[in-house]
């Protein structure tokens, strides 16, 4: 009976032996598929950021781009304008351009620094050019640059002024950015209006702008062909989406344009 007895308590041990390697292999096998499948949505998750990145990086460049280069060609227009009658008016105008040019400079470089970093970690160029990111607190240089360039800007704050999140208060600035740009490219004409209204939820940014009115029939202004007009537009609605708020553009009856947006302030 012993006999017995021990040839069945070894072949239970051997059993429980087999049960249990085989029971390792699959965990083994489990955490080999679990690791993978979390490096594959590693992998993914960085795949995605880096494109939202490089969409980001391209909506700032034809920001820069299209607002700087704009001013610079209205002004170089009214230098050659005025050059021989009035040389005072050239130089100031040129002096517009020069400024700038500048402008551009910086902010490219900066833009480039984020794409291409210095091996020890710094940004190329002279970090005294290099400048913020731009928020509302710089708004009176952009209306004094639309302005000197011949579109008279009026700006209203509304509510009590509060600290803005970063990626918001650069929203907001490039907002009416791009809307006077847009006026001042395609010569709608007139003044625009910035309203700038802040309130418990949200922050709202309205701009108008003069131009012919569609009640009398009048085209609207047009751009040239392949200058990308509407696009920058388009990369705001998107910018604007990603805060949860929501854009519109669109001609006004009485002439020119509207653009507002809102941007959510409890969601940020």
């Amino acid at each position: 009976m012993l006999a017995v007895a021990l040839a069945v308590a070894g072949s239970v041990a051997v059993a429980l032996a087999v049960a249990l390697r085989r029971a390792r292999s699959r965990h083994q096998h489990a955490m080999g598929e679990r690791g993978w499948l979390l490096e594959r949505e590693r992998e993914t998750a960085a795949r995605a950021a880096v494109g939202e990145e490089r969409a980001r990086i391209a909506r700032e460049l034809h920001d820069i781009v299209s607002h700087n280069v704009s001013v610079m060609i209205v002004q170089a227009a009214a230098a050659r304008e005025v050059l021989a009658t009035m040389p005072a008016e050239a130089g100031a105008a040129l002096a517009a351009v020069e400024r700038a040019g500048r402008d551009t400079m910086t902010e490219l470089r900066h833009l480039l620094g984020l794409l291409a970093p210095d091996p020890a970690g710094e940004e190329p160029g002279d970090h005294t050019d290099l400048a913020p990111q731009p928020t509302l607190a710089r708004l009176s240089p952009l209306v004094d640059r639309i302005a000197f360039a011949g579109l008279p800007v009026e700006v209203r704050v509304s509510g009590e002024p509060q600290p803005l999140p970063t990626g918001i208060d650069v929203t907001a600035y490039r907002i009416v950015q791009e809307a006077l740009t847009n006026a001042l490219k395609h010569g709608s004409g007139g003044r625009a209006e910035v309203t700038i209204r802040y309130a418990d939820r949200a922050l709202r940014v309205e701009v108008l702008t003069g131009g012919p009115s569609v009640l009398t029939g009048d085209p609207a202004p047009r751009a040239a062909p392949g200058d990308g007009a509407g696009r920058g537009l388009a990369g705001l609605r998107e910018r604007v989406a990603v805060y949860g708020g929501d854009l519109d553009a669109r001609r006004r009856l009485g002439g020119g344009y509207r653009v507002r947006a809102r941007l959510p302030l409890d969601a940020s």
